[in-house]
């Protein structure tokens, strides 16, 4: 399809009046922080957020822990909304399904390996094993330091909040391949720092 005849954003999203009162809402919770608003979207979604997760196999502990998560961050995100990409009901139903998949992520991890070198604690570790741990450790941070802030910040939320790609993109509200490529750089910094220093 040429490029002229494509729809734009509010033609590919239409809007009825029940979206539009939703999304006044959301603008109402981030300018002002209005709670009635607030209030009012949360009586409306969480108990379809609620079914979805239920429906999706989640027990009604973690489905309702789910509807908590994902309703904080339309009270946190609600700035980031925009209502020429999707409807308020869309919108918050891609968080639900972002954090579900986040959820689901993290129960899969494997546990540790706890005969791993790497998971002795330093007050079992022989004095040379301590040292070079210390050392290590040292090392690894003072790399970091360098690291750019972009870069650093999605490096920690990756490896010290175990946040999935997904999620950083979505509550930096950068594209993911921004994210991705951001990581990329910061391993091979630290890589390259790390070996330097060896």
């Amino acid at each position: 399809m040429p490029f002229s005849q494509r729809p734009s954003p509010q033609d590919a999203v239409p809007q009825s009046p029940a979206d539009d009162r939703f999304g006044e809402m959301v603008r109402l919770v981030a300018q002002q922080r209005d709670r009635a608003a607030f209030a009012a979207l949360f009586r409306q979604f969480a108990p379809r957020i609620l079914q979805y997760c239920q429906k999706l196999g989640a027990d009604r502990g973690a489905a309702e822990e789910l509807v908590q998560e994902v309703m904080l961050a339309v009270w946190l995100k609600a700035g980031s909304y925009d209502p020429a990409q999707a409807s308020v009901g869309t919108w918050i139903f891609t968080i639900a399904r972002n954090r579900r998949i986040d959820r689901l992520r993290k129960e899969a991890r494997p546990a540790p390996d706890m005969d791993d070198p790497a998971m002795t604690p330093l007050s079992q570790a022989t004095p040379e094993e301590a040292a070079q741990l210390v050392q290590n450790s040292r090392q690894l941070h003072g790399a970091i330091e360098t690291l750019v802030p972009d870069q650093s910040e999605v490096l920690r939320r990756s490896y010290f909040l175990e946040q999935t790609h997904e999620r950083i993109a979505e509550e930096t509200d950068v594209p993911l391949g921004t994210v991705k490529t951001r990581l990329r750089l910061a391993l091979g910094h630290l890589k390259r720092s790390m070996k330097d220093t060896a």
